[in-house]
């Protein structure tokens, strides 16, 4: 496909609506300052907001480490008149497994289950208020598609065996299988997949240790040499509203929003199979 999205400088958005889940900081937070710059109602969700009171800024706080909070924010984050929700929320897995009150292993919790508990009840009202002929709404969901990582839907927990980024990999397979699967589990809504790369945020803390001198050196590095999430952010807004979009789903873009092709081997069944395993360990958690 070929997408000549507007400027961001250029762009208006003082008629759209945007929900931002995990937009409290990093590239969530980046984007939807951008998008607000431009001129959309954004709604913000997370655990600490860090901007100060604006016009068209909502904060909604919720604890997207908890499957039974996930759930319930997907059933009343009114969102009827929203365009578009994208999802940020992520960590990368602890050296040792780390796992949540509901005994969900905490990266696969923040990063990807929490993604599922949340789209079962939002989308089938995601734009559903929006007046006749709007265009479809929009789920973007942000991960590494593309990157080669099909997880591992019989150890989807890590109960079996820990390896950090063996974990990480179900996350990131995860994201993938949700916006390739979508079409089947959420017909609704269209969905698509965003790979930022290397970025300087706080993804990494939890892997390398907050703080630590191996953290501050990555993230230093990563900043001198790779896009900032200002960047980032100014190609992605465009993107999100792009109308080249309409009437497309399951397209993947790079950190350049780019088109990039989907990991090989995520087949209809396998991402049917990845998430029947991960329905029934959201249904674990919450029982």
């Amino acid at each position: 496909m070929t997408l000549r999205p507007i400027p961001v400088e250029r762009l208006d958005l003082s008629s759209k609506k945007l929900a931002v889940i995990g937009g409290t900081n990093g590239l969530g937070r980046a984007i939807a300052q951008q998008a607000l710059a431009r001129g959309a109602a954004v709604t913000v969700v997370g655990r600490t907001f860090r901007d100060a009171p604006a016009a068209g800024l909502t904060f909604v706080p919720s604890d997207l480490s908890s499957m039974s909070e996930a759930t319930r924010l997907g059933l009343e984050l009114p969102v009827e008149s929203f365009d578009v929700v994208l999802f940020t929320t992520g960590i990368i897995a602890a050296k040792t497994r780390e796992e949540t009150p509901e005994h969900v292993e905490r990266d696969l919790a923040i990063s990807y289950l929490s993604r599922l508990a949340v789209l079962q009840g939002l989308s089938p009202r995601l734009g559903s208020a929006r007046e006749d002929g709007a265009p479809r709404p929009r789920v973007f969901v942000m991960g590494s598609p593309g990157a080669g990582s099909i997880g591992d839907a019989d150890d989807l927990n890590s109960e079996k065996t820990y390896k950090s980024l063996v974990a990480h990999a179900n996350t990131v397979a995860g994201n993938e299988v949700l916006v390739l699967g979508a079409k089947d589990r959420f017909p609704d809504p269209a969905f698509f997949g965003l790979g930022p790369y290397l970025i300087k945020t706080g993804i990494r803390s939890n892997f390398l240790g907050e703080g630590s001198l191996t953290h501050r050196l990555a993230e230093t590095v990563i900043g001198l040499f790779m896009q900032s999430p200002e960047t980032y952010a100014k190609r992605m807004v465009p993107l999100l509203f792009a109308p080249e979009l309409e009437g497309r789903s399951g397209l993947m873009f790079g950190h350049r929003a780019q088109p990039i092709l989907p990991t090989p081997g995520l087949d209809g069944a396998y991402v049917d199979r990845y998430l029947s395993a991960s329905e029934a360990l959201l249904r674990r958690a919450l029982g």
